[in-house]
């Protein structure tokens, strides 16, 4: 693995889940990392969502794992926020070499049922909060002549997913838009991926609205009930899987050994995505 020392990482979502496991082993390759996160609830989101508690946990997680740590509360639906954001990691450390834009949000809702409000949160945060993230690192590292950004899609940007639409739509955008910012971007020697996960085991799926999701059929799902289905779309005997095994797909997405990728959604699916892409 490339050593990352010297380098300087900004995570969006760094809370918990994907974002924090992201961060800590960026740190332990050597980066210096700048983590932010929401402190407060959307009403259309129905798991607990990120307080500045879990931003601590996170940073005392990276110390441990020998980084310095920036922390910030932002919520990436909002331009300046990100701005501020990433205005004080080049302040504090001087620089931006990695992107990963992470911040996301889900909720279960059909087309026709979908609220306004669900609607907007989901996009805002998803598409938009990707968009604020890459805008707001651009400039340093196009002056830098050189970058690595990855966003965080889904395997819900790969296919049509029932009851989630806005939550499906956004991360088809993602992808749009990382190939997008690719191509005007590469001639920085910047490169832009994304990273599009199924189940990964994080508090976002670990509450009774996802458990009822899979297993309408039951008074009491529970975690074991719904991973049951989850074993039967991925083609590897696992259910949902630990968000270290994203990680090590962004790990080599800013690597040197991945210097020549850029534009390209990487499946990290325990293999469902052979049941759609060649």
């Amino acid at each position: 693995m490339t050593s990352l020392t010297g380098k300087v990482a900004v995570i969006t979502g760094g809370g918990r889940g994907q974002g924090r496991s992201h961060a800590v082993a960026l740190a332990r390759q050597g980066a210096s990392v700048a983590v932010c996160d929401i402190d407060g609830q959307y009403p259309t989101i129905p798991y607990d969502m990120t307080r500045d508690r879990d931003l601590a946990e996170t940073a005392e997680l990276v110390k441990e794992a020998g980084g310095e740590c920036l922390t910030f509360t932002a919520d990436v639906r909002d331009p300046r926020q990100v701005d501020d954001f990433v205005a004080a990691t080049v302040e504090r450390f001087g620089r931006v070499d990695i992107l990963s834009a992470n911040a996301g949000v889900w909720a279960f809702s059909t087309v026709a049922e979908t609220s306004d409000e669900l609607w907007r949160d989901t996009l805002d945060t998803n598409l938009s909060g990707v968009f604020h993230a890459m805008r707001a690192v651009a400039p340093h590292m196009i002056a830098q002549q050189s970058g690595r950004i990855v966003a965080t899609s889904s395997m819900c940007g790969r296919r049509g997913t029932p009851n989630i639409g806005a939550y499906t739509a956004s991360k088809w955008g993602v992808i749009g838009l990382v190939k997008a910012a690719s191509v005007e971007l590469g001639q920085y020697g910047v490169t832009v991926n994304a990273i599009c996960p199924s189940y990964v085991d994080t508090p976002m799926i670990n509450f009774d609205g996802y458990h009822r999701m899979f297993r309408p059929d039951l008074d009491e799902p529970t975690h074991e009930t719904s991973e049951q289905v989850v074993r039967t779309q991925h083609t590897l005997p696992v259910g949902s899987f630990p968000a270290r095994y994203v990680t090590d797909a962004l790990l080599y997405l800013v690597s040197d050994g991945a210097a020549m990728i850029s534009g390209t959604a990487l499946d990290v699916t325990a293999g469902m995505s052979a049941q759609w892409s060649a």
